[in-house]
């Protein structure tokens, strides 16, 4: 009763901080509990990981500039942490829950994130970024809608369905990880689900000539995904929490970790209609599939479900290319996105980023610039405040070596206001997917071949998309320009799940001299302390 008592004064203290500074901003609390439960997604029983009893976990449905307090109570029997896969945390990397930021939640204790959407709307979705714990579940998506003043580009939907696509093993997430362990890659994925389960596993009811929202997430560990609706064309609306031109699309290549936003108007005759996930670039092709029922339909889907792309490299890159920033569209705030002319700002740094698989102590590994990242004792983030060493700034070179891959704790330091160019290149023969934590980026160019300080005379430095997520084709680049306004330290990784696990990431560190509520918030109250920073002090209650 006192350990409860201690809590919930902490919680108070911490909620007494934050309204202090963000008095007129709405709060929204939630309490998830995290358990192990049986699930059947592929029609074989697993140990699954739930949230609140659901399997995908809670939606989050929010506002712009809210204060989201979520409680999360650990009852798995191995440590526990969540991220949030595109939330900015502004100044405040302290709540981003990767395991270089936040020390993971024990095994029967709870941990409260105090976070904000700050300017930011769109499509999103949170998952567990410890262990190999993505591939058991604990993922759900999150909704950040704009605020009532704020015009939208496109008039209210009838309806908002959120799709959290991607592969799926048939093997426990502990099995998993023990291969990787071991030294070795995993296989193809078994399976692609629809919202946990498999084919004809969910419905989505809509009414004749009305339009809905379809939020599409690829959740996956291993393989991008192609989206499609039998028979409807998509609207494509937004990115990752930037306006899109509503180019219409038969289909959309959806890329691990990536989140889009369609329109599809109930303009056919009143059947049901197949909703289909298929894998790209992958042999065999893996399929899932949904109904689309219409509320006084005539008929069941019938016949084999349609047909997409599959290894097509030059359809993707092509489709990538038509996607483009609304230039007269508001986002969070009410100037238009097209305000910020990103390509009259003059970069200031080059970074090049190349992925490789190296095999090391005759282990299989994945890197970046030949180093494979291994975790510290000690988060990073808490090992740089607490100045206990360990924080490498310099650890990760600029440019790719050539050389053989070798593990590291790594860490690439940056400047507060900087305005890098980064280039993602993969000599690869599989395509690559990148998440930069707490930043958007304008992706400014992606081709085939190796980059050269020419490819910049091809660059959109006009009207290309801002997003958190890009792909990098087979033997290609993917080019890209980011305003390093946030402070912290932030995670860039690989999504495909088991790169991740096995060296494919590093941690940016944006670092401003002026320690200043301005520029970074101060350590949360009720951090959790490890490794050699268990037993510090936060701050004073």
């Amino acid at each position: 009763m006192k350990d409860n008592n201690r809590v919930l004064c902490s919680i108070i203290f911490l909620l007494l901080s934050v309204i202090s500074i963000n008095a007129e901003d709405p709060y929204r609390f939630f309490d998830w509990v995290v358990t192990y439960g049986d699930i059947y997604p592929l029609g074989v029983k697993q140990q699954g990981i739930l949230i609140n009893g659901q399997f995908p976990g809670p939606q989050i449905d929010c506002v712009t500039n809210d204060n989201l307090i979520i409680n999360v109570l650990n009852n798995l029997t191995e440590p526990f942490l969540l991220s949030w896969n595109g939330l900015q945390q502004r100044r405040n990397s302290w709540q981003d829950g990767m395991p270089g930021t936040n020390c993971p939640i024990p095994p029967g204790q709870n941990f409260t994130y105090i976070l904000q959407v700050k300017d930011q709307i769109g499509s999103f979705f949170y998952f567990p970024s410890t262990d190999f714990h993505k591939a058991a579940g604990g993922f759900g998506g999150i909704t950040i809608a704009s605020r009532p003043r704020i015009p939208v580009p496109f008039p209210p939907p009838a309806g908002d369905f959120f799709i959290l696509a991607g592969d799926w093993y048939k093997s426990n997430h502990t099995d998993l990880k023990a291969t990787l362990d071991g030294g070795s890659n995993l296989p193809l994925p078994d399976g692609l689900l629809i919202n946990g389960r498999g084919s004809n596993g969910h419905t989505f009811t809509v009414e004749q000539g009305k339009t809905y929202r379809f939020r599409i997430s690829n959740v996956g560990l291993a393989s991008s995904i192609n989206f499609r609706i039998q028979g409807h064309k998509m609207k494509l609306v937004e990115i990752e929490g930037s306006h899109t031109l509503q180019n219409t699309y038969s289909s959309l290549d959806v890329h691990l970790g990536q989140s889009y936003s369609v329109l599809v108007t109930m303009d056919q005759p009143p059947n049901d209609y197949y909703i289909v996930a298929s894998s790209r670039f992958t042999t065999p092709v893996l399929m899932a599939t949904s109904t689309l029922h219409y509320s006084n339909s005539g008929g069941k889907v019938s016949g084999p479900p349609p047909g997409g792309p599959t290894i097509q490299i030059d359809w993707s890159l092509n489709q990538a290319r038509s996607i483009r920033w609304n230039l007269t569209a508001s986002a969070a705030r009410p100037n238009p996105q097209g305000s910020y002319h990103y390509g009259l700002i003059n970069t200031t740094r080059t970074i090049r980023l190349a992925n490789s698989a190296p095999i090391i102590n005759g282990k299989q590994r994945f890197a970046v610039n030949s180093v494979s990242f291994i975790p510290g004792d000690t988060p990073l983030k808490l090992a740089d405040y607490f100045n206990l060493g360990g924080v490498n700034p310099g650890s990760i070179p600029d440019n790719p070596t050539g050389g053989g891959g070798y593990l590291q704790t790594s860490v690439m330091g940056a400047d507060f206001r900087a305005f890098v160019e980064i280039i993602f290149e993969n000599p690869e023969d599989t395509v690559q997917s990148w998440h930069v934590d707490g930043y958007n980026f304008f992706v400014v160019g992606m081709d085939g071949g190796q980059w050269t300080p020419a490819s910049r005379l091809n660059y959109n430095l006009r009207d290309t998309a801002s997003r958190c997520t890009v792909q990098v084709y087979p033997k290609s680049w993917t080019a890209l320009y980011m305003g390093l306004d946030n402070v912290g330290m932030w995670n860039i990784r690989s999504e495909n799940w088991a790169r991740q696990y096995l060296g494919q990431q590093f941690y940016l560190r944006v670092f401003s001299p002026v320690r200043s509520w301005r520029d970074e918030y101060p350590i949360p109250k009720n951090a959790l302390l490890c490794g050699r920073a268990a037993g510090r002090k936060t701050r004073p209650l």
